[in-house]
């Protein structure tokens, strides 16, 4: 959570848990919790903000809207609210708004692009969705292992992984997998997610579960990225990656070598400009009509906080 003045100033940032009930129970507790103690270290009141943006994983259609509103729902909080999905602020963040497609694959996956003529698009509405998030890429190198489909190259992978899940043998992990790795589907999906690290540093080293999966998930990501690359005009078109999983060595060396000979247009890779946080400040003061100036990317920049 971060609180910003119109010059783009940091008044204070803090973190709290997921903002998500698909992640969280406590998705609601968690955002307002964090507003409160984001205002009070800045020392503002609720009346005096202007404009907030909520960026959420989850928000996927007017639908959610049923359980996103609530979130920002305070008694004093009469500002205007934009509720937008978590890529539209990182989006706005790594690219500042400009065209472009941002790769998202860490704890979730998407990939969205604004073209030129400001037309927001994301693989989702073509029913695409790349299998590249951390707990995706973990439950299928379980199953390759479960499988049987391993060699020498895997022993360190499948040892992290008995020690990942505390069995002791393959045999024990296949029970617990036949088992369904447990009930509680938040708490199975962060214990995969946890393990997606151990996955890519695996096919650096070369793993043939690791290389293989990881593989897999980059092309799915490469289609996602030509598939949106059609809907601009110009011949290159800017591409950035945010997350844990995307910005791995092995995914950032081998993703960028199979863009250079990607389809539709040519891609140029860059840097995200500023993190997810602080496209939220951007895009609130668009909404706005706020400049967004150099001050205001400067000061931005600038901030400890917006470097994390």
């Amino acid at each position: 959570m971060l609180v910003c003045d119109l010059n783009g100033k940091v008044l204070s940032y803090c973190e709290k848990g997921a903002a998500s009930i698909y992640k969280d129970a406590s998705a609601s507790q968690n955002v307002q919790a964090a507003i409160s103690e984001a205002l009070e270290l800045a020392n503002k009141e609720r009346h005096q903000v202007i404009g907030v943006t909520a960026g959420i994983a989850g928000y996927d259609s007017k639908a959610d809207l049923e359980w996103i509103i609530p979130l920002t729902d305070m008694p004093g909080l009469t500002s205007p609210k934009w509720h937008v999905n978590d890529a539209v602020v990182a989006h706005y963040g790594a690219l500042l708004a400009k065209p472009g497609i941002v790769v998202i694959s860490g704890t979730g996956s998407i990939i969205v692009a604004i073209t030129e003529s400001g037309q927001y698009l994301r693989n989702y509405d073509f029913r695409h969705y790349a299998a590249s998030a951390a707990r995706f890429i973990a439950y299928d190198a379980a199953y390759e292992v479960l499988a049987g489909h391993t060699n020498h190259t895997d022993e360190k992978l499948i040892k992290s992984m008995l020690e990942h899940w505390s069995v002791h043998s393959p045999s024990e992990f296949y029970k617990l997998a036949s088992e369904g790795f447990g009930e509680d589907r938040q708490a199975r999906d962060k214990k995969f997610g946890q393990f997606a690290p151990m996955i890519t540093e695996a096919a650096g080293q070369g793993s043939s579960v690791a290389i293989r999966v990881c593989d897999r998930a980059m092309s799915q990501i490469k289609v996602g990225i030509e598939l949106l690359a059609a809907s601009f005009s110009s011949d290159t078109v800017n591409v950035t990656f945010i997350g844990s999983v995307v910005n791995s060595s092995y995914f950032l060396d081998s993703l960028s070598h199979m863009l250079i000979n990607g389809s539709n247009k040519k891609y140029s890779l860059i840097k995200p400009k500023l993190p997810p946080v602080a496209g939220a400040i951007l895009y609130t003061m668009d909404q706005l009509n706020k400049p967004i100036t150099e001050e205001v990317l400067h000061n931005l920049r600038s901030s400890t906080s917006v470097r994390k």
